[in-house]
Formats: C-alpha cells, structure tokens, sequence
C-alpha cells in the first residue's frame, strides 16, 4: 500500500514509518516544512502529486499546557489541519487513519472508556483533539480513529526519559498516584496500525499497551527495571498544580481489537523492558 504519513519527524511517524516499510508498504513521509496539514492548498497539492492510497495522520499539536494559553494554535492544527486532510481525502477517495487521544475523556468513570463513551475534554489539548475527530465523523466514510496514551518511544520526549534524567540528580522524587491510564510503546503501537491497516475494517479504535497504572506505579517500574534505587513518593495531583486538568482515570478498553487483530496488545510492563532495552542498545 502507498502510505503518505504526516507529522514524520515526531516520534510515533518514526517508528511507525521503519514498522509500514517492514511490511512491504511504501511510505512517503514529506518533512514538516513541506507538508503543513493547516495549508490546505500545500496538503491538496502533495496528495494530488504523491497519490497516496491511504494517509496517516502523525501530525499534531501535544504540548498538553501550552494548549491552555494556546488554544487557538491547538485547534489550527489539531482541528483545522484535520479538517484540511479530510478535504484531500474526500477528493481523492482516500481513507484516512487519524491519532486522537485519551484526553478526550473527562476521567470520572470509574472503569475503562469504551468507543461507544461520549467525550467530554476537561482541557484544551483534548478539546483540540475531539474537533478533529467530529471533522473525520462529519466528512469522512472511509476512516479509522485510533485513541491512544501516555506514548513513549525512542525518538521524542516522554515520561520514561523525565524519570531516568531524573534520577541522574535526584533521590528522592514525587508523582502522582491519582492519575491511572494505559502507557503505549510507540512500537507496539505501529505494529499493531500495520495490521490494522491491512484489514479494512474502518472505524473508532483505542489501541494501548495492555494493563494499566498510576504514573507513581509507572515511576516505580521503570526505575527497577533500569536497577535504579530512588525513593518514589505517592502524591495527588493537587501537589503538583499544572495549567491544563488531567483526567483521573483514562484507561481505555480495547474492544473490538481483539475480534479484529485475533490479539491481545502486549502489557505495559513488557513495552517497557523492551523499550529499555533497545533504549540500552541505541546508548
């Protein structure tokens, strides 16, 4: 299949990209300067040119509080850009795979979050991130939705490297308990898209590592696989007042996967040893 992948320098597309390419799909992955989702004419122009039959949506504007006080940035891309590749899809009649997010959840149910749950943003990032998402239901039919959480992966920013700089300068540490969600190795995650993609069975999906966890219990794991000794101390969220809300819960359910993939994903735990190994490999 001929993928055109926005968003390609960010660390899912870079993961993502290596796994399609496994596979046997051809992958075009313009750099962001040359492939601006908010430009509609610079995302009609490639499409038209690249002839893409499927587009991912790798691009997307994640500094969760920044958002706060950038809103309308987060919804430019988040939202308008979203809008911008459903138009060349549409043109096209190319379907669209679009990352979306868990924060799209309020996080008061006191279990999983199911496709069928209906949004409810407690912040801007996750208001950004629903606008694309009705852009997709208003004015696609061929499309898939994949909400997923708490990434990490070789080649961005993310919680598992915050701990391990950490722990460099530290001892002791504070994090937060009161937050449970799913966290998602970017690898597991590409896997199971190349799968998902070769199926054709289009629609809402929330695709995680297996299992779920507090960031303090997070924490923890991570600094006894690295053979790290520091004091991790539970705290709630309100020692650690942030711009943008958090949802207490966001672990989201992952049916119907299974019946699709024939798999479960992988638990959070074992992502994590893998990542840390490969992690130790790349040093």
């Amino acid at each position: 299949m001929r993928v055109l992948i926005t968003g390609a320098g960010g660390m899912l597309a870079r993961d993502l990209i290596p796994v399609l390419s496994g596979r046997g799909h051809e992958t075009l992955a313009p750099n962001e300067s040359e492939l601006d989702i908010t430009d509609l004419h610079t995302v009609s122009t490639i499409v038209e040119s690249l002839k893409p039959e499927l587009i991912i949506n790798c691009a997307a504007y994640t500094r969760v509080d920044d958002a706060e006080v950038e809103e309308v940035k987060a919804l430019q891309v988040n939202g308008h850009g979203v809008e911008n590749l459903c138009m060349a899809c549409r043109s096209g009649n190319i379907p669209l795979l679009h990352f979306s997010t868990d924060y799209v959840f309020d996080g008061t149910k006191p279990t999983p979050y199911s496709i069928h749950d209906k949004p409810n943003p407690i912040n801007a990032y996750g208001r950004s991130k629903l606008t694309g998402e009705k852009h997709i239901l208003k004015l696609m039919d061929k499309f898939y939705i994949i909400r997923t959480s708490w990434l990490f992966g070789l080649h961005g920013n993310n919680f598992v490297e915050t701990m391990l700089s950490l722990a460099k300068s530290q001892k002791s540490i504070n994090v937060v308990n009161d937050q449970r969600g799913c966290p998602t190795w970017t690898v597991h995650l590409s896997q199971a898209i190349a799968e998902l993609i070769e199926t054709g069975r289009y629609g809402i999906y929330h695709i995680t590592n297996s299992g779920s966890v507090t960031w303090y219990e997070f924490a923890r794991e991570i600094f006894r696989l690295s053979g790290i000794h520091m004091n991790v101390i539970p705290v709630t969220s309100d020692r650690f007042p942030r711009p943008a809300k958090r949802p207490h819960n966001s672990v989201l359910d992952p049916y119907p996967l299974y019946d699709v993939l024939k798999r479960n994903m992988p638990s959070w735990q074992g992502a994590l040893a893998g990542y840390l190994k490969l992690r130790n490999l790349k040093e």
